[in-house]
């Protein structure tokens, strides 16, 4: 049986999805690798990052051989974009899942996001934008009128924990840091691509990642992850805020022991959640839709039709034969 794989080489985590040949999960996995820690600051991937995240994608190998996968991709993100040594660190990723690594650039993460993200959702009238905060970067992305608008701001859970708001419990000095530099980058991201003004107060927004899934289940208060508890589930603003807020005058090992929190995203949670409040602000919305599907998704999809083209040209080939 045909299965592909997607594999995401992300800033916080790293996560492989395998589908079959009609698009069905088989196997999704994920684990907290911190690649970007300390990117923003030296500009380099540190040794132990890339070893904890190839470490991730040796055993990835075993279960993609044991799901018999015929053809992936891997891709990277943000720290990869922002790194000196991220060529070298592509290669080292393709040598070891045994097929193509590719570092996105900020619009083409911003695709695949929206296409996975929204593709078993039910059409509505607005638009639908898809808010994927990552540890590096958020991406923002929505069809306009049959156009694809996307947009790739410079803030991630990680990025915006090491340089403003730090993991300890937030001070009114770091959040009015933290505050200012998230509404620099919303600023650069109308001025950048202004066709999302348009979305301003009649927008479906989609909520994907680590901070919204994370989010999700403190509000349901479920301990370890439940894909049912955290898939197209309904969130507000006011829990943004509440957690937000909760969150921010506890320690780590505090929020670590609230029921619901992943462990590995108690340093850097609070962050995430600076971010959402404020798109969710930006563009006037007060509730959003979770979503579990996303960029693995969206690569998973473009694997399975590259397949399917590929046979099917294969066929004619061997029709005019």
């Amino acid at each position: 049986m045909t299965s592909v794989a997607a594999v995401d080489c992300g800033s916080n985590s790293t996560r492989l999805l395998i589908v079959d040949a009609q698009g069905h999960a088989l196997r999704r996995e994920m684990r907290i690798t911190r690649l970007s820690q300390g990117v923003d600051a030296t500009g380099e991937l540190t040794d132990a990052g890339m070893e904890r995240c190839l470490a991730v994608l040796r055993e990835y190998r075993g279960l993609m051989d044991a799901h018999h996968v015929t053809s992936g991709l891997a891709v990277a993100t943000s720290a990869v974009r922002d790194a000196s040594n991220g060529g070298d660190f592509l290669r080292a990723i393709a040598a070891t899942v045994g097929f193509r690594a590719e570092c996105l650039d900020g619009e083409r993460e911003a695709i695949f996001s929206l296409r996975g993200a929204t593709r078993e959702l039910a059409p509505v009238a607005t638009p639908s934008m898809i808010v994927d905060i990552g540890g590096g970067s958020t991406e923002l992305a929505a069809e306009i009128d049959g156009e694809l608008v996307a947009h790739s701001m410079q803030l991630g859970c990680v990025r915006v924990t090491e340089r403003t708001l730090g993991s300890r419990p937030v001070t009114p000095e770091r959040a009015r840091a933290t505050a200012s530099m998230i509404s620099a980058e919303l600023d650069r991201a109308f001025s950048e691509a202004p066709r999302l003004l348009e979305l301003v107060g009649r927008v479906r927004l989609v909520g994907l990642a680590g901070t919204v899934a994370t989010l999700a289940q403190l509000v349901a208060g479920r301990s370890g992850y439940d894909r049912d508890a955290v898939h197209h589930q309904h969130l507000t603003l006011d829990q943004v805020a509440y957690w937000r807020d909760a969150l921010a005058f506890r320690t780590p090992a505090q929020r670590l022991a609230l029921p619901g929190m992943e462990p590995g995203r108690e340093d850097v949670l609070t962050a995430g959640l600076f971010i959402l409040k404020a798109v969710c602000e930006r563009f006037k919305v007060t509730s959003f839709i979770t979503s579990e599907d996303d960029i693995m998704d969206g690569v998973a999809a473009s694997l399975l039709a590259s397949d399917e083209m590929s046979a099917t040209n294969d066929t004619v080939k061997k029709a005019s034969e």
